[in-house]
């Protein structure tokens, strides 16, 4: 059996259905049993469980073989905060994954955690260490910004749906997309072992794109203009010092966008795809299936 913790998340949904639709079992770990319903109509085992809750993380173990760590709390404030999820959250599952003699540990980590400056990849980049060392057979799995929220979510579903967006800074800097369906299908790798096994995989898009020429790739295959405005870069400065006391997660979102702004993202999947071969989406061609389907 395979527990995918953050089921109901966006790769972690897409990685339960191909699953299942391959005859594998599935243990699906989520705080919220009934946004499940899909994976558990499909035959999925729903079980309810919280990062920040230990015991939870040793009952959704029992039993199982493999394990997918998909949840993050990028967002979260308060008791669910990033540093609660993301960090010994997710320290705590790995530590009830040797207790329960897991025979492999997928965690779903971020391209760039070295060089990230949130608190978010600070977390990311400790666990990655903490599962290194734990003595799990392990794949660590480093996925660039998923096009399903990055590309469509915060650009291409607004000029859908009102025909304006707002971008976080000047919206100019190449950074890479990678389409989750993609993702699982490295995740499915790691779940196989062999060649995966002690690994580290950089997962990344074919291409490499600005969020303007996202936002005019909406335009040109939606046939419409669209209102493109802007937060601008001292905006987001202010924003994310004056949010840190009061919601952690705005103003590391905040701090994270003023980063991607600023910075190179692209990505180069030609050393991955040397080792583990398969065909990437192209964003043009997923975005087409969005604004044609």
């Amino acid at each position: 059996m395979i527990l995918i913790v953050g089921a109901t998340g966006v790769l972690g949904r897409a990685l339960g259905k191909r699953l299942l639709e391959h005859g594998e079992q599935v243990r699906a770990m989520t705080r919220n049993p009934e946004n499940a319903t899909e994976l558990k109509t499909m035959g999925a085992e729903i079980v309810s469980g919280d990062l920040c809750d230990p015991a939870s993380l040793r009952r959704a173990c029992a039993g199982v073989e493999k394990v997918v760590a998909s949840a993050h709390s990028i967002f979260g404030r308060g008791s669910e905060a990033s540093k609660y999820v993301d960090g010994q959250g997710h320290k705590d599952l790995i530590d009830a994954a040797k207790e329960a003699g897991i025979r492999h540990f997928v965690y779903v980590s971020m391209e760039g955690v070295a060089v990230n400056p949130t608190p978010f990849a600070h977390f990311k980049q400790e666990v990655e260490q903490y599962l290194q060392a734990s003595g799990l057979n392990f794949t660590i799995l480093r996925p660039t910004a998923f096009m399903e929220t990055h590309a469509h979510t915060m650009i291409g579903q607004p000029i859908l749906e009102t025909g304006k967006v707002t971008l976080f800074g000047q919206g100019n800097s190449p950074r890479n997309f990678v389409a989750v369906d993609d993702v699982v299908a490295y995740a499915l790798l790691a779940l196989n072992g062999g060649t995966a096994n002690g690994q580290t995989i950089e997962i990344g898009g074919p291409e490499n794109w600005t969020n303007m020429a996202v936002a005019a790739l909406y335009e040109k295959l939606a046939g419409r203009k669209a209102k493109v405005s802007h937060m601008p870069r001292g905006i987001l400065r202010v924003m994310s010092a004056l949010l840190r006391p009061f919601h952690p997660g705005l103003s590391q979102v905040m701090q994270f966008s003023l980063w991607a702004d600023t910075t190179d993202q692209t990505f180069d999947p030609s050393e991955t795809l040397k080792e583990f071969p398969m065909k990437l989406t192209r964003l043009e061609d997923w975005v087409r299936g969005q604004t044609t389907g």
